[in-house]
C-alpha cells in the first residue's frame, strides 16, 4: 500500500517473493557481505574466512527471485586481516556497507546506479552455519584449523577435547614445527599447543570448557593441568 520507490534489504534471511519485487519501480536492492557472484547464501562473511580468502568485500546488487543471484550495481573490496574473525570483520563490512547502500540509493535516485549481470560459472555458496561445522580436526594443516577457529566465532565456535572434556576454541596463534603426532597437546606459556596435520602445531590461547566462561587457556591449564597429550 505504501508504493515506495525502492525497497532495501540488508541482513534478511529470506527470499522476497515476486509479489513484493514487483512493487518498486526503481526495484529492490541488497547490501551483501561478499564480491558475488563469489559466496551466495546467509553466511558469506564467515565463509571467506573458513575458506582462507585473503579479501572480500561488500556488493550493492539488484534483488532477484533467485538466491543472491540479481544484476551488481557495485562493489567494495576489502583485505581480510591474518588475524580477523568474523566478528570484527563483519563489524568492519557493516562500516563499509553503510556508506554504499546510501551512495546506491542516491545513484538510483539520479539514475546513474549500473546494472552488471553475475556471471554464474563463477558462483559459489555460503549456506548457513551449523554445530556439525564445530570439531576441529587436527589432521588438517594449521591454516586450516586457524581459519575454522575464526569463522565460526561467536557462533557455533570450533571445539576440540582436551582431556577428554568438550571446550569451545575462541582464538589461537601460531606455533613451531612440530614432529609430534596430529592432535598432541602440550602445555605452554601461551596456551594449550596442538600438533597439527601438516607438521606445525597451534597454540589454543583462549578458549571455554562446558559450563564455564571464555577464559585464557593458560588460566584454565593452571586450575586443569594437563593428564596425557593427544
Amino acid at each position: 500500500a505504501l508504493r515506495p520507490d525502492v525497497i532495501a534489504v540488508v541482513a534478511y534471511g529470506k527470499i522476497l517473493p515476486q509479489r513484493v519485487l514487483d512493487i518498486p519501480k526503481l526495484g529492490c536492492i541488497n547490501i551483501h557481505t561478499s564480491i558475488l557472484p563469489a559466496l551466495r547464501g546467509s553466511a558469506p562473511a564467515q565463509w571467506a574466512i573458513l575458506n582462507g580468502l585473503d579479501e572480500t568485500g561488500v556488493t550493492a546488487m539488484y534483488l532477484s527471485a533467485g538466491m543472491d543471484e540479481g544484476d551488481i550495481i557495485e562493489i567494495r573490496k576489502t583485505p581480510i586481516e591474518p588475524l580477523e574473525n568474523s566478528t570484527a570483520l563483519l563489524a568492519r563490512l557493516a562500516a563499509i556497507g553503510a556508506p554504499l547502500l546510501s551512495d546506491t540509493l542516491h545513484a538510483i535516485e539520479a539514475g546513474t546506479a549500473t546494472r552488471t549481470p553475475q556471471d554464474p560459472s563463477k558462483a559459489t555458496l555460503a549456506p548457513m552455519l551449523s554445530k556439525e561445522l564445530s570439531p576441529i580436526d587436527w589432521t588438517r594443516s594449521a591454516r586450516e584449523i586457524d581459519c575454522q577457529v575464526r569463522g565460526l566465532i561467536p557462533w557455533p565456535c570450533a571445539a576440540t577435547s582436551v582431556d577428554g572434556k568438550s571446550v569451545k576454541v575462541y582464538e589461537t596463534l601460531s606455533g613451531e614445527m612440530t614432529a609430534d603426532a596430529p592432535g598432541t597437546m602440550h602445555a605452554v606459556k601461551r596456551g594449550l599447543s596442538v600438533a597439527c596435520g601438516d607438521g606445525r602445531s597451534l597454540i589454543i590461547t583462549q578458549l571455554q570448557a562446558e559450563g564455564g566462561k571464555r577464559m585464557a587457556a593458560a588460566d584454565y591449564l593452571r586450575g586443569h593441568p594437563l593428564k596425557t597429550n593427544g
